[in-house]
């Protein structure tokens, strides 16, 4: 602003001083005019513009210092008004300054504040729970005065023996029930210190016997007519044994052992596969790189194919219709795969047959549960080629492969409880699942054997004191046994389930493992009327 009004008074003085120059320029004419009138015009006009030349040259002079002393002006008040704005933004940021120490220190308060209302509450709660805690102990400390008064009453009216009889009789009872939780507690830190032992020895026993476990699991023998035909397949430096594992993937085992050739593969369609090539090479006695790998791709064509026709047959034997080629390949795989010595595609036949009949039974769909029990193990064909379980891997493959029933995917991800079972088709199928793998005949258990493992474990249980009923269930793999809750208390429960583990392990003979589950429960029933 105040540049603005210097640079107006600088333009007015201008004008001015043009104005007076030019008024002084024509008097000083006229006047020439007027008073030399002798003189010649030519003198008059060149005094004239003399005149007028000095009156613009004092005018211009006037103006440049009237101009300097304007911007001289507006150059103070510059700088006198830049002074002031500094001034005022220095008080701005110094109370900026302090209003953020200030907010900075109550918040620090409030902080502080909150801090201090959270420890009272916690206080309170303590001394909330604190008050609990004394009004239970006092109710059950008065309790215990009253029943206290009222043995001492009964005891006042009874002998000396009988009083003897009595505190021996209370003596023993809580002498065993204290013996009982002892025996608890001494079992269940040995339990937790031998853990680390425990996993030693397993650890022991597998590196013992895992070798011979896996190589009855994943080796097959091919019989040969003469160990000549070892050198032959073999080959010169070994070409043709690298040709036959380089094409089926497989691991050719040629040792002194008279009469076989091993061949060693956890995929047991390529088992096959190589097998197969081996029995048709020895059989031609043309063997060489060119010719294996003719067999080859000719066994892998009719293994293929094989694959297809049990997929095919197993389908429409449990009368499953919509597959994908794929699903019935997979299933077809099946056929060449053995769980716990069962056939694995035998078995998903069985478990879509018990599916359904369990399903008809409790009014559900017949057709959904054998579906899902004829898929349940898929994946099983594909573990060796795709990490992780095989019930995540069957129902991603089944799913990725046209598979939409929310029911058959449950059952083939669920059917070991690795996710939660959303429809009753889950649970059916692991009771069919069990059923097929616990069956008699299915671990090469005769029936007579089988119905004589569960009477003998039913009666060692129900010999235990204090047992009122006992069951064998999960086809003899667990016992659940049922106490009388009025005889026998929480500790006396571990008693008995312990006792009955050792007298089935000194007295039977069963594979794997027996659990024993006692169960122990108080009914209270009250009518209104």
């Amino acid at each position: 602003m105040a540049a603005t009004l210097a640079s107006l008074e600088f333009n007015i003085a201008t004008l001015l001083l043009s104005l007076g120059s030019i008024a002084v320029g024509v008097l000083g004419a006229w006047w020439l005019q007027s008073s030399l009138s002798a003189r010649s015009l030519k003198q008059a006009r060149e005094q004239s513009v003399q005149l007028t030349k000095a009156a613009e040259a004092t005018a211009t002079a006037r103006a440049a210092d009237i101009q300097l002393a304007a911007e001289r002006a507006a150059a103070d008040r510059r700088s006198e008004v830049d002074r002031e704005v500094k001034a005022a933004l220095q008080g701005i940021q110094e109370t900026q300054a302090r209003s953020e120490r200030i907010q900075e220190t109550l918040e620090r308060k409030l902080a502080h504040m909150q801090q201090r209302e959270e420890q009272v509450d916690a206080r309170d709660r303590a001394s909330t729970l604190r008050e609990q805690e004394l009004a239970r102990e006092t109710t059950a400390l008065n309790e215990q005065r009253a029943t206290v008064r009222t043995r001492l009453g009964e005891i006042a009216r009874l002998t000396e023996e009988q009083a003897r009889a009595l505190f021996l009789d209370e003596i023993r009872a809580a002498s065993e029930r204290e013996a009982m939780q002892l025996e608890q507690r001494i079992l269940d830190e040995a339990n937790r210190k031998a853990a680390e032992r425990a996993r030693e020895i397993t650890l022991m026993a597998i590196q013992r016997y895992a070798a011979e476990t896996v190589a009855d699991a994943t080796v097959r023998t091919v019989k040969i007519p003469s160990d000549d035909i070892k050198g032959r397949i073999i080959g010169r430096e070994g070409r043709n044994i690298r040709t036959i594992e380089k094409m089926t993937g497989v691991d050719i085992l040629i040792d002194d052992t008279p009469g076989v050739i091993a061949v060693s593969c956890f995929d047991k369609v390529r088992q096959a596969i190589a097998a197969e090539v081996l029995q048709r090479l020895i059989a031609d006695g043309r063997v060489h790189p060119t010719r294996i790998e003719e067999v080859v791709e000719q066994v892998r064509r009719d293994v293929q194919q094989r694959v297809l026709q049990h997929g095919t047959e197993a389908a429409l034997e449990a009368d499953i219709q919509g597959l994908h080629p794929k699903l019935i390949e997979a299933m077809g795989k099946l056929h060449f795969r053995t769980s716990y010595g069962q056939n694995v595609l035998r078995h998903s036949l069985e478990v879509a047959f018990l599916s359904q009949m369990i399903a008809d039974q409790l009014g559900l769909n017949g057709a959904v549960a054998r579906r899902a029990g004829f898929l349940h193990d898929i994946g099983k064909a594909l573990d060796h080629e795709v990490e992780g379980g095989h019930p995540a891997i069957g129902m991603e493959f089944a799913m990725r492969h046209g598979e939409r029933n929310e029911a058959v995917l449950n059952a083939i991800g669920g059917h070991h409880s690795d996710i939660p079972s959303t429809t009753p088709y889950t649970p059916i199928v692991m009771a069919a699942d069990a059923l097929s793998g616990a069956r008699p005949g299915a671990r090469r258990e005769s029936m007579e054997l089988y119905i004589k493992r569960l009477t003998q474990l039913e009666a060692i249980a129900r010999e235990q004191s204090g047992v009122t009923e006992a069951y064998a269930v999960q086809a003899g793999r667990e016992v659940r046994v049922i106490v009388d809750a009025r005889t026998a208390d929480d500790a006396a429960t571990h008693r008995i389930a312990s006792a009955i583990a050792q007298r089935v392990e000194q007295e039977m003979t069963f594979p794997g493992e027996i659990k024993v589950s006692v169960l122990r429960e108080v009914r209270a029933d009250a009518i209104a009327r």
